[in-house]
């Protein structure tokens, strides 16, 4: 087979994440069942400065909905199951067989207050006694009347905690939902009977997790294979073995990208993409900075020649771009990072800064990047409910007056 080119690898990296035609809504549960399965999952994370990690990456995709919205699909039609795939995610239910795996070898494999966990079973089944009678509940609740207060004893906050995840991440309990993200525990029964999941075997779980995987990527190297969906962390001759063994049925094949090193391999199916790759990506938006395209920054950074890092948890000092900075996609190419806040109160979108990418300024294809980052911070005010957008600091700076020009509101 003729070597593919990095271009092609890029296309159908942006197609499988759903972002070679951004912002275009509408948020239906079809289209976003295909978004998570093709990605693997949409992660959650608490930081709130902007926007939930899962409702912006949603966002991202197609444009301004309303939040109860996917909070329906997810917890109440049950399209979605949280569980933990890169980090705690909401995965699609048509994956719990191979999550099922997952839950069921947690038992086994396991770190820290999980070993203790496991030899005090007693205790576990208090707190699950506790939820089956209390449910939906939060910890908070759970805990209630407690002494939740107390330095020692079971009912402190802290081993409470952990009993719940570990009966979460073994599939004792499930997430019902998240009334201001705060997490509802009750009996998986109640939420998703799991027992009538047939969970695969280990060895094809590793085969899925490989296929999951390139079908997210499109093409991958095996560093990307071991970065992209983290958890759980088997051993490398695991996945060298499912790998190799996909390979030998002929449903992956290896291929050469041209101008990168090292083995890259893909889905059987998928080559005729990377051999012929379609149109290219368009429209313009902006990505959290825990989207799935995200997952594997080393792997961006190689394809894409955008070295990003959460600064969240960069001392502020030694920040570069801001505390929650946010990629800027146009076209298929990262052309800079835009540091963002909701100021609620006000119903302001303030833009702290932005900066792009360096020789993005003498682009010729400047004018219609701009056009599109104002298309798409007039689509984020809107999603965010912010009546204005203040734009900071601009680099370089002499884009500062047409950045603010062409956002078309109040700037200051």
């Amino acid at each position: 087979m003729k070597p593919i080119t990095a271009e092609a690898v890029r296309r159908l990296f942006l197609r499988r994440q759903h972002l070679d035609r951004p912002l275009q809504g509408p948020l239906e549960p079809g289209r976003l069942n295909a978004f998570v399965e093709d990605t693997g999952g949409l992660q959650l994370d608490s930081i709130n400065v902007l926007e939930r990690a899962h409702y912006l990456s949603v966002w991202s995709r197609f444009g301004a909905y309303d939040k109860a919205v996917l909070d329906r699909m997810a917890y109440e039609d049950r399209l979605l199951y949280e569980y933990w795939a890169h980090a705690a995610s909401l995965v699609p239910s048509s994956h719990l067989p191979a999550w099922r795996r997952a839950m069921l070898d947690y038992r086994t494999r396991h770190t820290g207050w999980s070993t203790w966990l496991k030899a005090h079973r007693k205790v576990l089944a208090e707190v699950e006694s506790s939820v089956a009678g209390k449910g939906p509940v939060t910890a908070a609740g759970l805990l209630s009347g407690r002494g939740r207060k107390r330095s020692s004893g079971w009912w402190d906050w802290k081993p409470a905690q952990h009993a719940l995840h570990f009966l979460w991440m073994t599939g004792r309990l499930a997430v019902h939902s998240r009334p201001h993200f705060h997490k509802r525990y009750d009996l998986s029964e109640r939420v998703k009977d799991l027992s009538r999941v047939e969970p695969l075997t280990a060895p094809e779980f590793h085969g899925w997790h490989v296929r999951q995987s390139l079908r997210a990527m499109g093409a991958a190297t095996a560093k990307d294979l071991a970065s992209y969906l983290t958890f759980p962390r088997f051993s490398p001759n695991d996945r060298r073995r499912a790998l190799a063994g996909l390979v030998e049925s002929g449903e992956v094949v290896k291929v050469e990208v041209r101008g990168l090193a090292c083995d890259w391999f893909a889905l059987a199916e998928d080559v005729p993409s990377l051999l012929e790759p379609g149109p290219e990506p368009m429209g313009t938006t902006l990505l959290c900075p825990f989207d799935s395209f995200l997952w594997h920054r080393g792997r961006v950074r190689d394809l894409f020649g955008f070295d990003y890092k959460i600064e969240v948890y960069v001392p502020a000092p030694k920040r570069r771009y801001g505390y929650y900075s946010l990629p800027i996609l146009h076209q298929g190419r990262l052309i800079g990072r835009l540091d963002a806040k909701n100021a609620r109160q006000d119903r302001r979108l303030l833009v702290h800064a932005v900066h792009f990418e360096e020789g993005f300024a003498e682009g010729p294809k400047v004018a219609a990047a701009l056009e599109g980052l104002s298309r798409a911070l007039e689509s984020l005010a809107d999603f965010t409910g912010a009546r204005e957008v203040t734009v900071g600091r601009v680099a370089p700076s002499k884009l500062t007056q047409e950045v603010r020009r062409l956002v078309g509101r109040k700037v200051c």
